[in-house]
């Protein structure tokens, strides 16, 4: 199996993460903490391959809180720690590979027009979440899955060239959790048991919005 030059700076973009962010829940929960010699020779190579500031980049503090409780509300919901470790490890694989393929000036004129009305949707979604936790009985579940479902639509239109089944697959699965009908519904429900976990990922959120990361 042929490796791309994509897929292997992503890669190793990913082994650093693991290694700067080990002490984030998603990373050490399961005891993972990726700081042997293989892992320091691989973030000496993205040094020089990717930029000595491009890990910190992908996950600065708030987006590591983000993650942090993204991955507690699917560890509660589900109940599957395994599952919610997943999740969380494929936005990152995910996120890497679209800055790579960015940074190496690889999407079309066209394809980074939808990368512009994901952003718009993306954040049109965020909004919403802040929206329904802040105000009481504004929850609108069709608002929120027309929000999410073209944000997952333009995605897809601007990695399809570039990413694998396996990477096209794992957007599906981010997708298909954040989108699921159930897991909305319980969520923003006045009394819903996620209350306190939403109120952290809506702060982190505010905070994206105030950086001007969303």
């Amino acid at each position: 199996m042929s490796i791309t030059v994509v897929e292997l700076e992503s890669w190793l973009i990913y082994q650093c993460i693991a290694t700067e962010c080990s002490h984030c829940l998603f990373m050490s929960d399961n005891g993972f903490r990726a700081r042997d010699i293989g892992l320091r020779a691989q973030k000496k190579i993205l040094s020089r391959m990717a930029g000595k500031n491009v890990a910190r980049a992908l996950i600065d503090d708030v987006t590591a809180s983000l993650l942090d409780n993204l991955y507690r509300l699917a560890k509660q919901y589900s109940n599957n720690k395994k599952e919610a470790e997943k999740l969380i490890k494929n936005i990152i694989k995910v996120v890497i590979k679209l800055g790579v393929l960015h940074r190496n000036g690889l999407f079309s004129q066209e394809e980074l027009k939808h990368a512009e009305r994901f952003r718009i949707k993306f954040r049109m979604a965020a909004m919403a979440i802040i929206s329904f936790y802040e105000v009481d009985f504004s929850y609108d579940r069709n608002y929120i899955l027309s929000a999410l479902n073209d944000s997952h639509k333009c995605l897809q239109i601007i990695v399809s060239k570039h990413l694998s089944e396996k990477s096209l697959a794992r957007i599906d699965e981010v997708f298909g959790f954040f989108t699921n009908e159930q897991f909305l519904d319980e969520l923003f429900s006045p009394n819903s048991q996620y209350r306190e976990i939403l109120g952290k990922i809506v702060a982190d959120l505010n905070k994206a919005i105030e950086n001007g990361d969303l």
